[in-house]
């Protein structure tokens, strides 16, 4: 049975991936989201769906039309091509884990800039 550590995981700005397809085949791909305050990814959206279970913190989430804060404890479910981003809005770290039903990411970003 493969362990990986996920502080051994790739590291972007704030997080860590796991793409599923660099290990074995898997059929999902996860990110460990760690945001300070302030920071998050812009509008994009995915082929699929995507759920996020927030850990730790607070986020204002942004869902096609709809703005949500969420907190820790709580899933935020995105469907199939549907815009969207976050940013955390508290005063500690934002930690959360977002799954992607993908042995790969697929993004399209959606900035104009």
């Amino acid at each position: 049975m493969p362990v990986i550590k996920v502080s051994e995981l790739p590291a972007s700005v704030i997080a860590r991936e796991f793409i599923g397809e660099d290990h074995g085949g898997v059929d999902v791909s996860v990110i460990f989201v760690d945001a300070p305050p302030g920071r998050g990814p812009s509008l994009h959206k995915h082929p699929y769906p995507e759920l996020i279970l927030i850990e730790e913190g607070r986020g204002t989430f942004v869902l096609g039309e709809e703005e949500h804060e969420v907190e820790a404890g709580e899933l935020v479910i995105i469907p199939a091509d549907t815009p969207h981003a976050f940013v955390n809005s508290g005063h500690g770290p934002l930690r959360q884990i977002d799954i992607h039903p993908s042995a790969r990411f697929s993004t399209e970003w959606l900035d104009a800039g």
